[in-house]
C-alpha cells in the first residue's frame, strides 16, 4: 500500500490508518494489550524482572501514567526506557518539516497551522518511525530551562525579519521535540530544582509555556524518568511537587539468583571473538565470576548505597577470557579455556566497580578485590564439592609438597605438575571433567580445586611458594601435660 504524501491522501486513508485522535499513552496501551494477547515477550533482553519490575511497568502503561524507575546503578533502567519504543506504532504521519512532529489533523505550532491554512489538502506529509519518537536527556546540573522547553531565537528573528514576539522565532527544546513520543530524563535528581518546576505543567495540565511567549503548546508526550534512590539525599533530590505528579514509581533490583546473573552476563559479555580459537568457559569459572558481584553486594567493606553494578561480572568475564586468549596464543594452544588465575589477572575490571567504606579504604581496593575473589571461589567450591573427601590432595601438601603455578604456563605443563598430586585429577570428575578431556579444561578444573581448598583454608598459598600445607599454630599445653615442677595450682 502506497503511503500518503499529502493531507488529502491521508484523509482518504481514514482516521484508523493514520492514527488520528489517539494520544501517545493510548497508543502504548493498545499496543501493549495486543502484545499481551499475542503472548509476545514485552522486554527482550531484560532478565530477572518477569515477576517483579515488568508487571509494575505494565500496570503503569495500562494506567496511562508517567513513571519513574528507581534503582542502583547497573540495573538496566536505561535499557528498559529505550525498549519502550516497542509499544509505539511502527510509524506515524507528521507534517513534513515540522520540528515538533505535528499531527496533520491537529497541528499545534503556529508554522504548521499557517501551512495547513495555506495549502489545505496539499499539505506535505512525512512518516516518522518509532525510533525517532524517543528523546532522551541525561540530567546534569548545567541543564537549563531553555534546553528542556525552548527559548527565543534572535538569529531566526533577524533572518526572517520577524518581531521577537512572533511565534516563528521560537527555538524548541527537547521536550517539544518529543511531541507525540517518549521523553526520558536519566538521573532526574541531578536536574536543578527550578528546572524540575518547569515540568509541572506538562505533567498535570498537558502543556508547556515557553519563556517570552504568551502561548501554550498542548503537547502529547509520555514522560519517563530514572533515578538512584540514594540521590534523594545525596547529590540532589526530586522535589516533592514533581514526585506527586509522577503516576507510578517502579523499583528495580539486582539479579536475585546467580543463575539470573549468569544469563545476563552471558548475554552482554563479548564472548564471540574472531581469531581467538575455540573458546570454552568452564561453568565453575563463570560461576565464580558471577559470585564475585554477589559477595561484593553483601561485603561490609563496600558501600551498599552506591551498589555494585551488573557491569562488574560482565567486564570481569571479558577480561578473564582475554587473559586466557593471550595465554593460549603464547602457548600455541588450539583452545581457549579460562582458569581461576585469569580471574585474578582481571582485577582491573573489579577495583573501579565499587566504592569502599572506611574499613575497606584502610585495607585497599586491590586487597578487597582479592578477598572477594577468594570468597566467591569458596562459595562455588562448597556447592560443587560439598562434603567430598579431598584428604588425599591435602595430605600431599601436608607431607611437604608445594606447587607454584606460573600464570602463563601451558596446560600440558600444568597437568604434569598436577599429576604428581594423588587424587587431584580424579577429583575433577565432580566438575564434569574427565582425565581424557582437553588438557586446558582438565588444568582449569585442577586449579579450581586447589584454589577452593585454599579458600577453605585447607592449604595455603602465596606469591613466592605457590600452594603449600596450611601452617597451623601448635596447641598450647594443657595443665596436665606440664611437668610437675612447672604446674600451677588452679584452686
Amino acid at each position: 500500500m502506497t503511503k500518503a504524501r499529502t493531507l488529502g491522501e491521508l484523509k482518504a486513508s481514514g482516521p484508523a490508518a493514520s492514527g488520528a485522535g489517539r494520544s501517545v499513552k493510548e497508543e502504548m496501551r493498545e499496543n501493549l494489550l495486543a502484545k499481551l494477547d499475542g503472548g509476545e515477550e514485552l522486554f527482550p533482553g531484560i532478565v530477572g524482572y518477569d515477576d517483579s519490575v515488568v508487571p509494575q511497568i505494565v500496570n503503569a502503561i495500562l494506567s496511562r501514567h508517567n513513571f519513574i524507575l528507581l534503582g542502583l546503578r547497573g540495573q538496566a533502567k536505561s535499557r528498559i526506557l529505550r525498549s519502550l519504543v516497542n509499544f509505539l506504532d511502527e510509524e506515524i504521519p507528521v507534517i513534513a518539516g515540522c520540528e515538533i512532529n505535528d499531527d496533520p489533523f491537529q497541528p499545534i505550532c503556529y508554522a504548521c497551522r499557517r501551512l495547513v491554512a495555506e495549502k489545505g489538502d496539499a499539505t506535505p506529509i512525512a512518516w516518522l518511525p518509532r525510533e525517532r519518537r524517543f528523546v532522551e536527556k541525561l540530567a546534569t546540573p548545567d541543564v537549563t530551562i531553555a534546553d528542556i522547553l525552548g527559548d527565543i531565537d534572535p538569529i531566526k528573528a533577524a533572518r526572517g525579519g520577524l518581531a521577537l514576539s512572533d511565534e516563528l522565532t521560537i527555538h524548541y527544546g527537547l521536550l517539544p521535540r518529543a511531541n507525540r513520543g517518549l521523553f526520558a530524563i536519566n538521573e532526574l535528581p541531578d536536574l536543578a530544582a527550578k528546572i524540575q518546576v518547569g515540568l509541572f505543567n506538562i505533567m498535570q495540565e498537558g502543556d508547556i509555556q515557553i519563556k517570552g511567549y504568551p502561548v501554550r503548546l498542548p503537547l502529547d508526550v509520555c514522560l519517563v524518568f530514572t533515578a538512584n534512590p540514594e540521590d534523594y539525599t545525596a547529590r540532589g533530590k526530586i522535589i516533592t511537587p514533581l514526585k506527586d505528579r509522577i503516576g507510578s514509581e517502579v523499583r528495580t533490583h539486582y539479579p536475585l539468583t546467580r543463575e539470573e546473573g549468569l544469563r545476563i552476563t552471558r548475554q552482554e559479555a563479548m564472548l564471540h571473538r574472531d581469531g581467538a580459537g575455540k573458546l570454552e568457559v568452564p561453568p565453575f569459572v563463570a560461576e565464580v565470576v558471577e559470585e564475585i558481584a554477589f559477595q561484593a553486594r553483601q561485603n561490609k567493606k563496600i558501600d551498599k548505597r552506591s551498589g555494585v553494578s551488573q557491569r562488574m561480572p560482565i567486564t570481569c568475564l571479558e577480561n578473564t577470557v582475554s587473559n586466557a586468549e593471550r595465554r593460549a596464543r603464547l602457548a600455541r594452544e588450539d583452545k581457549v579455556v579460562p582458569r581461576i588465575g585469569d580471574i585474578y589477572a582481571a582485577m582491573t575490571s573489579l577495583t573501579g566497580k565499587f566504592e569502599l567504606e572506611y574499613e575497606g579504604e584502610m585495607r585497599g581496593a586491590d586487597q578487597v578485590a582479592r578477598d572477594l575473589i577468594r570468597d566467591a571461589i569458596g562459595s562455588v567450591f562448597q556447592e560443587r564439592f560439598g562434603q567430598a573427601n579431598l584428604q588425599q590432595v591435602v595430605q600431599w601438601f601436608e607431607l611437604g609438597g608445594s606447587l607454584k603455578l606460573p600464570g602463563d604456563a601451558a596446560s600440558r605443563e600444568l597437568l604434569q605438575q598436577f599429576g604428581k598430586i594423588q587424587g587431584l585429577v580424579e577429583a575433577a570428575a565432580a566438575l564434569g571433567v574427565k582425565p581424557k578431556d582437553h588438557p586446558a579444561l582438565v588444568a582449569a578444573a585442577c586449579e579450581f580445586i586447589l584454589e577452593g581448598l585454599y579458600a577453605h583454608r585447607k592449604i595455603s598459598r602465596d606469591e613466592e611458594r605457590g600452594f603449600y600445607a596450611e601452617e597451623r599454630p601448635a596447641p598450647e599445653p594443657r595443665p596436665r601435660d606440664v611437668p610437675p615442677r612447672h604446674r600451677r595450682s588452679y584452686q
